[in-house]
C-alpha cells in the first residue's frame, strides 16, 4: 500500500514512520508513504499559500491552486511508483465535517492499493479543490483540532494495522473492538494478584469452550453499558441472543 499526505507539516509523520509496528512495516517495505508539502507549490518567494476568505471573518484560507497542483503531484507519484491499480485510489479530506470514522471504514481503506490523505491548516480549504479533486470527508470525531495531521495519522495507523503481517499475530486485529461490531473484553496478564484484585478464575481454567464464552459474554456486557447504539439492529447469532437476555435478566434483578 503506498500512502501520500499532504501536508504543511510533513516532519510529523515520523512518528508513524519510524517508532511501533508501524513503523517495523515501514522498515520492512510492507507499505511506502510519501509527503508533500504544498508550500513548494506556492506563487510567491515566501511561500505563502494561504490568504483572507471572500466574505470576511476570522482567520485564512488555504488557497485552491497550491493544493491542487499538490494532490496531481501526488497522483502522478502514484502513477510513477506503478504500485496496484490506478482506479485503487482514494483522495481522503480529514474533515470535521466529514462522515465518522469507523472499523467498516478503515476496512475498505485497507483494501486501496494507493490513498493520498489532505491534512487542512488554518480555517479549511478553498471548498473548489474539495468539490473537484476530494473523493471523501472523514472524521475521527466531533471535535476540532489544529490540523490535520494527527487525524491522518491515526486513519493510516488503524488501515495499516489491518495489512498482512504488518502485526506479528494477525488474530489481534480479528480481536480488536468493533472488528466484529462489539466492544472488546477485558484481558489480564500476571501476576494473577494485582491490589487484591484476581484475575478471573475461568481464565485459568484451561476450557477453551468457556474462556471463549466468557469472552462473548463480557463484549456484551460492555458493549451494552457502553455503546448500546451498537447493538440496534444487530443481527444477534443465538449464542448472544442467550447470553444477552442473561445480562438484561440480571440488570432488571439489581435494579
Amino acid at each position: 500500500m503506498f500512502i501520500q499526505a499532504i501536508t504543511l507539516f510533513p516532519e510529523m509523520f515520523a512518528s508513524i514512520t519510524e517508532y511501533g509496528v508501524t513503523g517495523r512495516a515501514f522498515k520492512q517495505n510492507l507499505w511506502q508513504f510519501a509527503a508533500i508539502n504544498p508550500r513548494q507549490f506556492a506563487d510567491n518567494k515566501l511561500g505563502y499559500i494561504d490568504d483572507r476568505p471572500f466574505g470576511g471573518g476570522p482567520g485564512m484560507i488555504m488557497m485552491a491552486s497550491p493544493i491542487q497542483t499538490a494532490i496531481d503531484a501526488a497522483k502522478q507519484h502514484y502513477k510513477q511508483h506503478s504500485i496496484g491499480q490506478p482506479e485503487n485510489s482514494r483522495v481522503v479530506y480529514l474533515s470535521p465535517q466529514g462522515a465518522p470514522l469507523n472499523h467498516a471504514k478503515v476496512q475498505a481503506l485497507s483494501r486501496l492499493d494507493n490513498l493520498v490523505l489532505l491534512c487542512g491548516r488554518y480555517e479549511g480549504i478553498d471548498e473548489r479543490v474539495l468539490q473537484t479533486s476530494v473523493d471523501e470527508e472523514i472524521s475521527i470525531g466531533d471535535f476540532v483540532v489544529s490540523g490535520g495531521e494527527l487525524p491522518a495519522m491515526m486513519l493510516m495507523d488503524a488501515v495499516l494495522r489491518l495489512l498482512p503481517n504488518v502485526l506479528g499475530d494477525s488474530a489481534s486485529a480479528e480481536q480488536d473492538s468493533f472488528a466484529n461490531g462489539l466492544l472488546d473484553c477485558p484481558h489480564y496478564t500476571r501476576p494473577t494478584e494485582f491490589q487484591g484484585m484476581s484475575v478471573p478464575e475461568v481464565l485459568k481454567s484451561g476450557n477453551h469452550a468457556l474462556i471463549a464464552e466468557w469472552r462473548l459474554e463480557q463484549s456484551l456486557r460492555r458493549t451494552l453499558q457502553r455503546r448500546p447504539e451498537l447493538l440496534d439492529g444487530r443481527c444477534l447469532l443465538p449464542q448472544e441472543a442467550r447470553l444477552l437476555d442473561k445480562i438484561r435478566l440480571e440488570q432488571e434483578q439489581q435494579a
